[in-house]
């Protein structure tokens, strides 16, 4: 597992999390569904990583 993708992937999470926050507190439905989106589509690509890299081993 590379340290760009690796750092790409937390990234896409983190922001995704923001953007998350940010619709909730200002009631945009739509903003929120992106921000989840993009939250667990972070998560997942790195748990895929993860395997990839287990075994590989």
């Amino acid at each position: 597992m590379s340290v760009g993708r690796t750092i790409r992937h937390t990234t896409q999470a983190f922001t995704g999390r923001i953007t998350e926050r940010f619709a909730r507190t200002t009631g945009k439905r739509r903003l929120r569904r992106q921000g989840r989106t993009d939250r667990v589509s972070g998560n997942l690509k790195q748990s895929g990583d993860e395997a990839k890299g287990a075994f590989r081993r």
